[in-house]
């Protein structure tokens, strides 16, 4: 449907009030669909708002959209600054393994908010957790308030995480 709502919208041009729009309308519009009324960065920070699970998760466009978010966003490297996890919003669910990995603790109170993970995702998830490395601190120091945090994750955490964690 909003695909259709997209073309219907667009038949004449790209309307210039554009983020007045649902933010999961912009889903069905390329960033240079956007560029007229804002920038690239302000484009994938709508789209970070929006409901991702309007698209397939896996799906082409969505894989499409996350290589788009990469490039404007300059990110050249699998390490993501906390300024463009912001920006990414929902789109960090979709980054891979090695992207968790190398962003270590900045990602995981956004990862946090993801309603499903993909195996190298998880893996990543415990690795980076399990290390200590991050603003949250190593298990064995975590609170209540730290466990709420990263409520979404727990699934992820395997026994060895668990053991960790004070009572």
């Amino acid at each position: 449907q909003l695909s259709c709502l997209v073309k219907v919208v667009t038949l004449h041009g790209v309307p210039k009030d554009l983020d007045s729009y649902p933010k999961d309308f912009l889903l069905f519009l390329s960033p240079s669909d956007y560029a007229a009324t804002g920038s690239c960065r302000q484009y994938f920070a709508n789209i970070g708002k929006a409901n991702l699970d309007v698209l397939q998760k896996e799906s082409s466009q969505r894989k499409q959209l996350l290589l788009e978010a990469l490039e404007c966003l300059k990110i050249s490297s699998t390490q993501v600054s906390e300024e463009n996890a912001e920006i990414l919003g929902r789109l960090v669910c979709d980054l891979g393994g090695e992207y968790v990995r190398s962003s270590g603790g900045s990602l995981l109170k956004r990862l946090s908010r993801c309603d499903s993970f993909l195996p190298e995702q998880e893996e990543a998830i415990r690795t980076v957790i399990s290390s200590g490395n991050t603003t949250f601190g190593p298990p064995v120091a975590w609170s209540a308030f730290t466990l709420n945090e990263l409520s979404g994750l727990i699934p992820v955490f395997d026994h060895s995480i668990f053991q960790k964690i004070p009572k």
